[in-house]
């Protein structure tokens, strides 16, 4: 699907290619999508993007630009708080940053040496916050508040990378509903908004890994959650109040150990996000 632009400025085509599900199988509900969301906006609204994604993980502080959160086995890293892994840590959730620093290579920036190492150099949060004012740390922050739009680039791509494995993973019955839904979404600026920051967020949730008794909290859940609305501002908003409901159901569902009821109300806010005008 592609996402509008400014009002009074006419939406491009619809981008659609086929692409198989699978060597010899036919392509995800019929047909393949290829959603380019967000090429259409302008720079101004993809600059928007760019600084809401950094308020909503890192308080918008350059800081919160290297982050170990409480809780957690790793660091987080940029505008989208990329995961880095220690090495020898193999968690549940997908590896972002040496994702990203391979899109930044591409693109031909020069990230820190440091930024291109495979695993976190710290290994534990006390070691990171030990060295939080070192050299290390130090060269990633003053990089990744250089290379916003940078970062908001990677983020997008991601997210138009997202709806033809929805498709592929989804059960054949919901491939319909989830793609209706992902068009009706995608007509507002806030609406591209939403869909690319809640990958972000939230990942596509097409991983058994990222699963609690079996329900995920990812994109493909929020848009087969949602109820039948009219597309533009209320596709918006609705798909804020079912992402409010995944998530709501992921921490029913989380371990008691993790503590996860702490988060919620930071998470609804930030889905309350969706639903606003840039």
């Amino acid at each position: 699907m592609q996402a509008a632009c400014l009002p009074g400025i006419a939406a491009a085509a619809l981008v659609i290619s086929l692409a198989s599900c699978a060597p010899g199988e036919p392509p995800a509900g019929g047909m393949g999508a290829q959603a380019q969301v967000g090429s259409n906006l302008s720079a101004a609204q993809k600059a928007a993007i760019g600084r809401k994604i950094w308020q909503n993980e890192c308080g918008g502080t350059v800081n919160g630009l290297t982050t170990w959160n409480a809780g957690e086995e790793f660091p987080s890293m940029g505008i989208g708080h990329f995961i880095w892994y220690p090495a020898g840590f193999s968690g549940r959730f997908e590896e972002s940053w040496p994702q990203f620093i391979a899109f930044a290579k591409r693109q031909g920036a020069t990230p820190p040496p440091v930024a291109s190492e495979r695993h976190s150099p710290w290994k534990s949060k006390a070691e990171f916050t030990r060295d939080f004012n070192g050299p290390g740390l130090t060269s990633l922050r003053k990089w990744l508040a250089a290379n916003v739009g940078l970062q908001t680039d990677f983020i997008i791509t991601r997210s138009r990378a997202a709806l033809p494995k929805i498709l592929a993973a989804a059960p054949a019955s919901e491939r319909a509903k989830i793609q209706a839904n992902y068009q009706k979404v995608a007509t507002t600026p806030q609406g591209t908004y939403a869909l690319i920051d809640y990958v972000n967020f939230k990942g596509e949730g097409i991983q058994m890994s990222e699963r609690y008794n079996g329900q995920g909290w990812g994109l493909m859940q929020v848009l087969g959650g949602m109820k039948e609305v009219p597309a533009g501002p209320a596709a918006a908003s609705e798909f804020a109040a079912s992402a409010k409901r995944v998530l709501s159901r992921r921490i029913a569902n989380s371990p008691p150990a993790r503590g996860e009821k702490r988060w919620e109300e930071g998470w609804h806010n930030r889905c309350s996000t969706y639903g606003r005008p840039l």
